[in-house]
């Protein structure tokens, strides 16, 4: 058993684990915060993407010991404390970029990232590349790529935004 400490969702926690307890199970499992999907256990799928240290992570590939120390948000930290979505989950909602929902939360998180790091100047063919370790089978990332697009404009700096 390790113990281990890491800031989740802007709280500090602290607990014991198992050494091979993946970081996926033990935001579920030990925090309850099950908007964290696991859909494969092999990275393929991208429904368990949470952000370590503010970059996005594949969580069921990442021991819980692994992120000790860090800052870990999952979709549960994402929205403001007053209940305010984040830009890119309302952008979902209004762009309907979601059917069953279930690779949801992982695009978000993923897209988070990518507007993150592309600093909101982004076209279709940087967002369809970027999501590829994400599958939505449901979809067709049509309404996920808008939804990401109209995101990352209302995210942009407004400097960028103006060129």
């Amino acid at each position: 058993m390790a113990r281990i400490s890491m800031v989740v969702n802007g709280k500090a926690v602290t607990a014991e684990v198992e050494d091979r307890t993946l970081l996926a199970a033990f935001l579920r499992e030990n925090l309850n915060l099950t908007g964290t999907h696991i859909g494969c256990d092999t990275s393929q799928c991208g429904a368990c993407v949470v952000h370590v240290d503010g970059r996005a992570v594949k969580s069921c590939t990442m021991l819980a010991a692994q992120a000790a120390g860090s800052s870990v948000t999952t979709i549960e930290g994402l929205a403001a404390s007053d209940g305010t979505l984040h830009p890119v989950q309302a952008s979902f909602k209004e762009n309907h970029g979601l059917q069953c929902g279930f690779c949801t939360t992982g695009m978000i998180m993923s897209s988070v990232d990518i507007i993150n790091r592309y600093g909101g100047v982004l076209d279709e063919a940087t967002v369809r590349h970027e999501l590829e370790g994400n599958i939505c089978r449901c979809t067709g990332y049509h309404n996920i790529v808008k939804a990401v697009l109209a995101a990352a404009e209302k995210m942009a700096p407004a400097n960028v935004a103006a060129e």
